[in-house]
């Protein structure tokens, strides 16, 4: 190959590469990020639903007493 085509064929692959290694990068991006909210997000409403559930069981409890 002679230069000029060597730097055209390593233009193109670098364009190619960019842009498929963004568009992976974004779906996994977005599949870890998803995930992750899941979790937190799960561990979080499990949290708060537990405190929540406790105080108004408590409530419940001295009342009835």
């Amino acid at each position: 190959m002679t230069p000029i085509k060597d730097q055209v064929f390593y233009q193109i692959l670098n364009q190619v590469y960019d842009q498929v290694s963004n568009q992976v990068w974004d779906q996994v991006w977005d599949q870890v990020l998803d995930q992750v909210r899941g979790q937190v997000g799960g561990q979080v409403l499990n949290q708060v639903q537990d405190q929540v559930w406790g105080q108004v069981s408590d409530q419940v409890r001295s009342k009835m007493i």
